[in-house]
């Protein structure tokens, strides 16, 4: 406990970790020569780095801390796990009570007759599994063609060689040979960026419809998935037009292909709802979770299969797939925790009722800044464009990400972290965010927009593409 509440200076730390850490999605040089910022602890919404600079976390970590830092009730449930049964794999027909009493409570919370789990590390790998389950199960099923999944542009699914390719992040793909094969994407329903003059509603069912002509194109005998985000978070909190899901659903169901409704982001209350798939009414085959499933306290992910899908599998002889830690112990306790504790205290049902609407209310407040073409959002995550020009939507001349860096840049130094893809800033906060604590998001924010309008104008960057 000393030599993390006592560290060492903060050169020191920064010295040590470019000298032996290599960070994931940062270009190593840069890094290094600025010098990491060092995070040392963290309280409810809000995390300090070693210096004692306190940040409000606008983000959630990596979309993922619903329950907020410092539940000291995480930590007790690890420990005593810890002390009964540290490890144990579920390979050869073993199991143990931790991972039995999860698999249970996510069959109880999830909607529809998704009842089957399937363990992982995290969303990535789980993807990976999503792609070895539906082509074992048109294969079990006498059809094995059936191989190709459909995904999006800018969608993002991990960064493995299977999640990678079911992304659409060209700088993903752009590296190591992605995307593998049988995996194609289609249009996202991106209204901002690539509506043009459409209404949102007659843009989101031209994107859907986008899924048809491509399964027509492959070959329904061809087509195994379609992979999507309820709300694609990454890709910057992408909202899709109320028309979209429903004709995606119509599509899958008319050609009988399975529907993977990825919720690593959306599920456990990020939309107001236990899941992005109730909010949106869809019906998935498979359904990716991760991220708030233990709100980052501890690595788990999950797919989980409906009754249809794992009767398949199951009756097809043994899945050669899984994980060492597929299940593991520990994890499935801090999990369970977390879940009684999203549960117990009503922290999804006041996301929904109360601090997400007004995180909406308050982040369309940010839309009247000279600087802001669109505010949107959805539950306890919001994004907003910047541009030059709100009536044409345009982008700066300066390139993608000129505008968003400068004001991530200025967000970090005003006590506020909030991301930014390419020119647009998104929020995910703590569920547990209370309604003072986002009046000084808002804030911070309405901060950075000034620093950063200030700053393009005058370095003479203010100007459309």
């Amino acid at each position: 406990m000393s030599t993390l509440l006592n560290h060492l200076p903060t050169a020191e730390l920064q010295a040590l970790d470019a000298a032996h850490h290599v960070h994931p999605f940062s270009n190593a040089s840069a890094l290094n020569a600025k010098g990491a910022r060092i995070i040392t602890r963290a309280k409810g919404s809000t995390i300090t780095d070693s210096d004692g600079v306190e940040l409000l976390d606008g983000m959630a970590g990596l979309w993922c801390v619903n329950v907020g830092y410092g539940r000291t009730e995480m930590g007790k449930a690890a420990a005593a796990q810890m002390d009964q049964l540290p490890y144990y794999n579920t390979f050869f027909q073993t199991s143990h009570p931790p991972v039995i009493a999860l698999s249970q409570k996510l069959a109880q919370l999830t909607p529809g007759d998704l009842n089957h789990v399937f363990y992982a590390l995290g969303g990535s790998d789980a993807n990976d599994t999503n792609i070895r389950i539906v082509r074992h199960y048109w294969a079990a099923l006498g059809k094995p063609t059936k191989k190709t999944i459909i995904s999006r542009h800018n969608a993002y699914h991990g960064s493995t060689m299977g999640g990678g390719s079911l992304g659409g992040m060209k700088a993903i793909h752009a590296q190591g040979g992605l995307p593998i094969p049988d995996i194609t994407h289609i249009a996202q329903p991106y209204w901002w960026a690539e509506g043009g003059d459409m209404d949102p509603e007659a843009f989101g069912l031209k994107a859907a419809q986008a899924l048809e002509t491509e399964i027509l194109r492959l070959g329904e005998e061809n087509v195994a998935a379609f992979i999507g985000e309820p709300v694609q978070g990454a890709g910057a909190v992408i909202i899709p037009p109320s028309t979209y899901w429903p004709e995606i659903q119509r599509i899958c169901d008319k050609y009988e292909i399975l529907l993977i409704a990825d919720e690593v982001i959306t599920g456990f209350g990020r939309t107001g709802n236990w899941f992005g798939s109730q909010t949106y009414g869809i019906r998935p085959d498979i359904m990716t979770i991760a991220k708030g499933m233990s709100s980052g306290y501890a690595p788990i992910g999950a797919s989980i299969l409906t009754d249809h899908v794992a009767e398949v599998i199951g009756a097809a002889g043994e899945f050669a797939h899984g994980y060492t830690y597929s299940g593991h112990p520990v994890s499935c306790a801090v999990a369970l925790e977390n879940l009684r504790i999203l549960d117990e205290e009503g922290i999804v049902t006041r996301a929904g009722a109360e601090t997400g609407p007004y995180l909406q209310e308050r982040w369309a407040t940010l839309g009247d800044h000279p600087l802001v073409g669109e505010t949107r959002g959805i539950g306890m995550f919001a994004a907003l464009e910047m541009t030059p020009d709100k009536e044409s939507r345009a982008n700066f001349a300066a390139g993608f990400g000129t505008a968003g860096q400068i004001c991530r840049d200025a967000s970090f130094n005003n006590g506020l972290i909030m991301r930014n893809v390419r020119d647009a800033m998104i929020v995910s906060p703590p569920l547990v965010m209370t309604k003072a604590e986002i009046d000084v998001l808002i804030t911070r924010a309405t901060v950075a927009l000034d620093l950063t309008y200030k700053t393009l104008k005058a370095e003479g960057l203010y100007k459309a593409k």
